[in-house]
């Protein structure tokens, strides 16, 4: 594996962070505190390529290398301070672009992608249910075959981007008696008649990232709307995670590296007993460690896109690089606010809300413990 990077890497990576740092950051304390997406700014990453960054140039992408396009996220999380939105930038861009890339007919794809890269369009990746969330195999969102349309009847919840999405990625089952061969999905316009966003959900973090509830009263999609065939669903749904947990959390990687800036410039200028907090252990050790987490899950990431570049066939390394990088995040973000002391508990920080930010990197695209089970099972156990 090699991670040395190219003139146009490096150009990729310093541009990221410039525009992260020079348009994404104004107004995010307010944002925060009433849950407000931005439109502007989700727009203003689709002009700058993000959504494009890893699709093909026939579709309007930049079609960049995996490496690449990891590391543009990780300077972009570096100097973009809105976790939100780079959560929702990361839902829609692993969890329903690539899907339909890689399922999806010429037709969906020619249909959905050039407006999903553009940021005209916004998708949602609904699956989770009230009654499914790890357990993925019991939905009770069904869909029939009726002529040349399907009727889909269900509820989704916890679904990022809900109340501001044009499109769903659905999961639906056609006959719960046979299990996971009943899974099939589907691409779901939002002004399909019988669908409804009643509810926006208020979070504890992420909060400029719009969540909600999803209703479908029979709706009638197009049989040209299906992702794969009939059945297929579990290899969407599948697919959908493995490249979320994989490179979802590449943007933590920059949050890490930006508290781990803002902590050694503190302990540097910090003084206490007459000399830099730095200079004692308890504090020192607690930014090494900080360091040491963060190569980690920078070196987990990378390893997961270079094998992926590489057509490798990944097995536990995408439930590895999501339970590190998670854990390593909250960590580092509680490990901030003890060395900053009461400055860090403070709003004006912004220490806070990254550590409420990170704190739902354990939940989403399936839960520490989840990650730890798949891991397992990959080593036989």
């Amino acid at each position: 594996m090699d991670f040395s990077w190219s003139e146009d890497q490096l150009v990729l990576r310093d541009s990221a962070l410039k525009f992260g740092r020079q348009e994404l950051n104004d107004g995010l304390a307010e944002r925060d505190r009433s849950a407000s997406f931005s439109m502007e700014n989700w727009k203003k990453c689709a002009d700058f390529g993000i959504q494009g960054l890893a699709m093909p140039e026939r579709y309007g992408g930049s079609e960049h290398d995996l490496l690449s396009v990891v590391l543009a996220m990780e300077s972009l999380g570096h100097g973009c301070q809105d976790n939100g939105l780079l959560f929702a930038l990361g839902a829609q861009m692993w969890s329903v672009q690539m899907p339909t890339l890689i399922f999806g007919s010429e037709g969906l794809r020619e249909r959905y992608l050039p407006g999903l890269i553009s940021g005209q369009i916004i998708g949602a990746h609904a699956v989770t249910e009230p009654g499914a969330g790890s357990d993925v195999f019991s939905l009770r969102t069904t869909v029939r075959l009726e002529g040349s349309c399907y009727v889909l009847t269900g509820r989704k919840t916890f679904i990022t981007s809900a109340p501001v999405a044009h499109v769903f990625l659905v999961l639906s089952t056609l006959d719960p008696s046979k299990g996971v061969g009943s899974l099939t999905a589907f691409l779901v316009d939002r002004e399909t008649l019988g669908l409804s966003v009643p509810t926006r959900l208020e979070k504890m973090g992420l909060r400029t990232s719009a969540l909600g509830e999803v209703f479908f009263d029979e709706c009638r999609i197009p049989a040209e709307n299906i992702l794969g065939k009939e059945g297929a669903g579990s290899a969407v749904f599948g697919t959908a995670m493995e490249w979320e947990r994989a490179f979802i959390l590449a943007p933590a990687l920059g949050s890490m590296q930006r508290l781990l800036d803002q902590c050694m410039e503190y302990a540097r200028l910090r003084q206490q007993f007459g000399k830099p907090i730095g200079k004692n252990e308890s504090v020192s050790n607690k930014i090494v460690e900080m360091q040491l987490r963060l190569e980690t899950a920078r070196l987990l990431t990378y390893r997961t896109a270079w094998l992926k570049k590489m057509g490798k066939r990944l097995t536990r390394e995408p439930s590895e690089t999501k339970l590190h990088t998670s854990e390593c995040w909250v960590q580092n973000c509680l490990d901030a606010m003890q060395i900053h002391g009461g400055q860090g508990y403070m709003v004006e920080s912004g220490i806070e809300r990254e550590l409420r930010d990170a704190l739902a990197s354990k939940i989403y695209s399936g839960t520490s413990e989840i990650q730890k089970v798949i891991i397992a099972r990959y080593l036989g156990l």
